[in-house]
């Protein structure tokens, strides 16, 4: 394999895609044939003492190539995308002064977009304004306001959930205090920021194959011992309320422990779960225009492609 050219903006590769699809393997792959350090985009990949639930990388998996992001903070630490494009962007940057290929790995749509575009905080907040739009809310329900806001700004309205009220109230907030819909922002935001070339993966399987990766994943993290993992993040005092316990695994491993679940019932529930996961996942991948979708087992193909992309 060639030897990635180093000039202009770092070019990474982006292996995204839902859980269980076999993202690792095949960064593996590309970090052996180019040399490149892995770089976790996944937000529950990032807590100490989660290895199990979080199907993090194997200690002999991160030994075969440098990992980084992996084990950053403990479960009961902030962190949030603002914090991740923090540690990852000068990273990036280290790696890409030291002719270093990186492989950003993870399903975290949050992370991704605010390592690619950037986040975007819009203009300044209104707290009266907001005060009634969410008391507004509250009396005649949140779909007459997201009623009001496709009326104003259909393509906000397009992108958010009828119950999304956060995200409502602030479109609408940001239209009355500028007068321009949020998504014109967003818009500029996202043309005004691209600090890196990219060559954007989303792997992915037919759906059933995908679900039967994700019946046996989960069957293997109980067999391995996720049970008995969660129960010692609890034996060193991590309250169960803490939102990496509430995460999919470990928050039905607490109702196991806690005698709300069987087992066998953790694990159906797990599986369910991950499977509704995924197809969230895939629902953000698919408004990614930039993604170039292809099967995990396409490995020949990714690295060929990966090769033209740093050798261009």
């Amino acid at each position: 394999m060639m030897t990635p050219k180093y000039h202009g903006r770092p070019k990474i590769v982006v292996l995204g895609g839902p859980t269980g699809v076999g993202k690792t393997s095949l960064s593996l792959a590309l970090a052996a044939a180019f040399g490149a350090h892995i770089i976790n985009a996944d937000s529950m990949q990032i807590y100490r003492y989660m290895d199990i639930g979080t199907a993090k990388p194997t200690p002999g998996e991160q030994a075969a190539a440098p990992h980084h992001l992996i084990d950053i903070v403990d479960p009961d630490q902030e962190f949030n995308a603002a914090d991740y494009l923090r540690a990852a962007r000068p990273l990036i940057d280290g790696l890409h002064a030291e002719q270093v290929p990186s492989v950003v790995v993870g399903g975290t749509g949050l992370y991704l977009r605010s390592l690619l575009k950037g986040l975007f905080e819009g203009p300044g907040q209104d707290p009266a304004l907001r005060e009634r739009l969410k008391e507004e809310a509250r009396v005649k329900g949140r779909e007459a306001l997201h009623a009001r806001l496709a009326s104003l700004d259909p393509d906000s309205a397009a992108r958010l959930h009828p119950h999304d009220l956060v995200r409502i109230v602030r479109a609408l907030e940001v239209l009355e205090v500028t007068g321009r819909p949020i998504s014109a922002f967003q818009t500029e935001h996202a043309l005004a920021e691209r600090p890196y070339e990219v060559l954007f993966y989303c792997l992915n399987l037919p759906r059933q194959e995908l679900y039967e990766r994700i019946e046996l994943r989960t069957a293997a993290m109980i067999e391995q011992g996720l049970i008995e993992e969660t129960a010692a993040l609890l034996e060193r005092g991590y309250s169960p309320d803490l939102k990496p316990l509430q995460a999919i695994g470990y928050k039905e491993a607490v109702a196991q422990l806690q005698g709300r679940l069987t087992r066998q019932e953790a694990a159906a529930e797990i599986a369910k779960q991950t499977r509704r996961f995924a197809k969230r996942q895939l629902t953000w991948f698919r408004g990614q225009p930039e993604a170039v979708w292809r099967s995990p087992a396409e490995v020949d193909v990714v690295l060929r492609e990966a090769e033209e992309f740093w050798k261009e």
